[in-house]
């Protein structure tokens, strides 16, 4: 077999390998997939259902989700706190792990539950006039979330 034919099969090879452990561990396989989600943090503005109803945070602070640029995922939902991973297989495309939260009972009015029973259904994002929008898979409804300070990627 030439040598070349034999050259290319291995670079496919070990392109497959690299998917596969990309894959395996969580990690979108293309570098620049997800990007222009880390290293800031945003803050909740409103979600929108599929049959128009509108839910709005009273308190936009208490509703945070910062994207690290190593997958992981650090979220503010009222009263609790988590972490958790996200992947992002390609452009606009967004998938969050499951998060480790604290279990503190959050006032009546809160929005907590819906956003905890949400969070595993986002399946892609758009990033328009500096506003990230986050969709749910089967036109479940849209996560509307404004940009908060940039942080310091040395810092947690």
């Amino acid at each position: 077999m030439p040598s070349s034919v034999v050259s290319s099969g291995v670079r496919l090879l070990g392109a497959l390998l690299l998917l596969t452990a990309c894959a395996a561990s969580g990690r979108a396989p293309a570098p620049d997939a997800g990007a222009d989600l880390g290293g800031r943090v945003w803050h909740l503005v409103k979600f929108q259902s599929s049959d128009e109803t509108t839910l709005t945070p009273d308190d936009r602070t208490k509703y945070t989700f910062e994207f690290g640029g190593d997958g992981r995922l650090s979220v503010r939902v009222d009263c609790n706190r988590g972490r958790g991973t996200w992947t992002s297989a390609g452009p606009n495309q967004l998938q969050i792990g499951p998060l480790a939260l604290t279990r503190a009972a959050c006032p009546p009015g809160s929005l907590h539950d819906r956003i905890v029973k949400d969070l595993p259904f986002i399946r892609s994002y758009v990033i328009r006039d500096g506003r990230l929008f986050l969709a749910l898979m089967a036109d479940g409804g849209i996560y509307e979330l404004e940009p908060g300070p940039v942080r310091d990627p040395g810092t947690r």
